[in-house]
């Protein structure tokens, strides 16, 4: 099995760089664990107050049980992913069944700031792109798919996104083995990832 970490910032195309890989590869070969879905419950929190969450720090994070799946699925064994809503901000009843595939791919903004996490994976990847860019990407996002207008988008990112990119992300991509600059746009660098990735993939076999 190997496993591969994708980061880097809010809006920085780390998605569809993990969908450029498992497209160019064969179907059933790639399973994703998303950092999102590992998000802590917060259904203990009153409603009015969970737009409050910051969910860009470390600690909205549930590091043990990502670890554990990823140990799980190390040693072969079938996981129950749990999902989360960002329109609730709580942790949903279903589960996703995730089974052990040639490929992992733990793909999120915080992965590389967790040492024990970083040791599990084989390869480590930032995927960078400019702020500005970033940001735009965000706006479009979070408007469409999180209920958000605008404003909220950009007030969220003045007092949240920015500073905790630059306290906690930034720094975590010289853990990183690949940087990918200008995100997902950069074709040479993601073609070299899928190389790098069939290359081991035929080597295991």
């Amino acid at each position: 099995m190997l496993v591969i970490g994708i980061a880097g910032g809010t809006g920085s195309g780390k998605t569809t760089v993990v969908n450029k890989i498992i497209n160019s590869l064969p179907a059933g070969e790639v399973a994703v664990l998303p950092q999102d879905s590992y998000y802590r419950d917060s259904s203990h929190i009153a409603p009015e107050l969970r737009c409050n969450i910051n969910f860009d720090e470390p600690a909205a994070i549930e590091w043990e049980l990502l670890e554990h799946h990823l140990r799980e699925l190390k040693a072969g064994k079938s996981i129950e992913m749990p999902t989360y809503s960002y329109l609730t901000c709580t942790r949903q009843p279903e589960t996703i069944t995730v089974e052990p595939r040639d490929v992992v791919i733990i793909e999120g903004i915080l992965i590389l700031t967790q040492p024990e996490l970083c040791k599990l994976m084989d390869v480590k990847v930032f995927v960078d792109a400019d702020a500005d860019d970033r940001l735009i990407r965000v706006i479009s996002r979070d408007c469409i798919e999180r209920g958000r207008t605008p404003q909220m988008v950009i007030d969220r990112y003045e007092a949240i996104l920015k500073p905790m990119h630059q306290m906690y992300i930034e720094p975590s991509k010289r853990n990183a083995d690949l940087l990918v600059p200008q995100g997902a746009d950069n074709r040479v660098a993601v073609q070299l990832l899928t190389d790098y990735i069939e290359s081991r993939l035929h080597l295991n076999r």
